[in-house]
């Protein structure tokens, strides 16, 4: 398989201060892998330094062809997207109106979403945490990325919606997208994922496939107690 991003002794952080340290990690086409870690333990860190919102204090990143020096912009320009935990999505105008922002034909995202179809000319402020979810992994989705950069989808929503989410994650992968899903649940993670690294205290404490670390989840969650900040 082809990676479409790789990190290389990875130095992350914010100023001057390094938050992950020593990080190695690639994703390539048409699989999901998972980063999983405890609040703090440098996870989102490292996905704005992939996406380019962070400069890398150093080591090496290669991300769909772009060296670590360049911007969010630029990556999404070559086939990079972002969904974080905070939607990215203008939460004062209606999901049709979102669509025309992005440049998106409804039926690019309700194909995805058929949840969302008859909420099209609804605020989107007044959209449920799930449908807000929906409409920017939809949005994400419909200009057809190479790579998705997933940050936390999960948080404050209900079970059967994160499983929806993640099966539309799933598909997308299967498609031959790369998807890179940041995540805290840990069950939920390994059951979508192909290949899961975990995190503690800024550096990757275990890998491997999804299939083996499934019978280490004990081991997973032990690292998450272990891992946390006091």
């Amino acid at each position: 398989m082809k990676p479409l991003m790789k990190l290389e002794h990875l130095v992350a952080g914010y100023g001057k201060v390094s938050i992950v340290r020593d990080i190695n990690l690639e994703v390539c086409e048409g699989e999901v892998v998972a980063l999983l870690g405890p609040n703090g333990a440098g996870k989102t860190t490292t996905i704005l330094t992939v996406a380019g919102e962070l400069t890398p204090l150093g080591g090496n990143v290669r991300c769909l062809g772009l060296d670590g020096n360049t911007s969010l912009h630029e990556r999404a320009r070559a086939g990079l997207a972002l969904v974080t935990d905070t939607h990215a999505v203008f939460m004062r105008m209606t999901i049709a109106e979102n669509l025309r922002v992005f440049r998106t034909a409804a039926d690019a995202v309700v194909s995805v979403f058929p949840e969302l179809a008859s909420h099209l000319d609804r605020r989107v402020g007044l959209l449920s945490g799930g449908q807000q979810q929906m409409l920017a992994l939809g949005l994400a989705l419909s200009r057809q990325p190479s790579l998705i950069l997933a940050d936390e989808l999960s948080v404050g929503l209900a079970p059967i919606i994160v499983d929806r989410l993640f099966s539309v994650l799933r598909a997308a992968a299967d498609g031959g997208v790369g998807v890179l899903l940041v995540e805290q649940h840990v069950h939920k993670a390994l059951a979508i994922a192909d290949r899961v690294y975990v995190m503690d205290r800024g550096r990757i404490s275990i890998s491997g496939t999804a299939a083996d670390l499934r019978a280490r989840v004990d081991e997973i969650q032990a690292s998450y107690l272990a891992g946390a900040p006091s």
